[in-house]
Parts: C-alpha cells; structure tokens; sequence
C-alpha cells in the first residue's frame, strides 16, 4: 500500500491543489517500510490525481481540497483523508493506528458561494496557505 501526504516543510500542506510536494510512504504490514518526497512540478488538481495514481498511491491524507479534485481521486480509485493538519510523519503513523482525526465532509466551497466574484486573493484557494486547511467549513 502506498499514501500520500500533500507536504511542505514537514506538515501537511492545507490545500491539495496547490501543494507543490507530496511525501509518499510504502506501507508493508501495517508499518512504514520508507517515504519519498516527490515535486509536482506544478501540476494542477486534475493532473495531480494522475500523478498519484501513476505513482501507484491508494489513499492520500490532505487538508483541504475541492469537489473537483476529490471526485478525481474517487474515480483514480484513491481514498481521500482530508481535513489533516500537523505532522506529515504523524498523520500516517495515526492513520495507520486507526485513530486519525480527519473530516469526511471536507472541502473548498467557497468558489461560487457567492457567485463568481467571491474569491479570496487571485481566486486560487489556499493561495496564502492558511485557506482551506480543514477547519470544518471551508475557508
């Protein structure tokens, strides 16, 4: 089994679209077997869920992300922990615990709440990396 964590400096990074790094953990029996952290090379939301499925990731662990993103991940066959923030390292070992605390219900709904002109900075969610990061609501 592999997960990917959306990553930056040791964290969880808060929004999967614009996360620039994933760190992918191999799983053997139950247990962390080694991790890599891979650049996206900027690739956006759809192309980030190829990625992960080329890189042969079953679950990914993330802070916020958008009904796009996620119905991507649905339909690459990736199960979606969203809603995490702290420790990268420590939200895998948890998940792989049982006991991490994650939203079932997350996303970035915040494009189109509104209409199309409510958007926070240029219009790209999480852009200041303090949007999106799981808090329950949205931004």
């Amino acid at each position: 089994m592999k997960v990917a964590v959306t990553y930056e400096n040791g964290n969880v990074f808060p929004h999967f679209g614009h996360t620039e790094q994933f760190k992918v953990y191999e799983i053997e029996e139950g247990k962390v077997a080694g991790a890599q952290v891979v650049d996206t090379d900027g690739s956006g939301h759809g192309a980030l869920a190829g990625m992960l499925r080329t890189l042969n990731v079953n679950t990914l662990v993330c802070g916020g992300i958008g009904a796009g993103a996620q119905t991507a991940l649905a339909e690459a066959g990736i199960r979606l922990y969203g809603g995490v923030s702290g420790s990268a390292d420590e939200a895998v070992e948890a998940l792989l615990a049982g006991r991490l605390e994650f939203d079932p219900d997350i996303h970035c709904d915040h494009h189109g709440h509104h209409g199309e002109g409510h958007h926070h900075g240029n219009g790209h969610c999480g852009e200041d990396k303090h949007g999106c990061a799981g808090n329950g609501g949205g931004c």
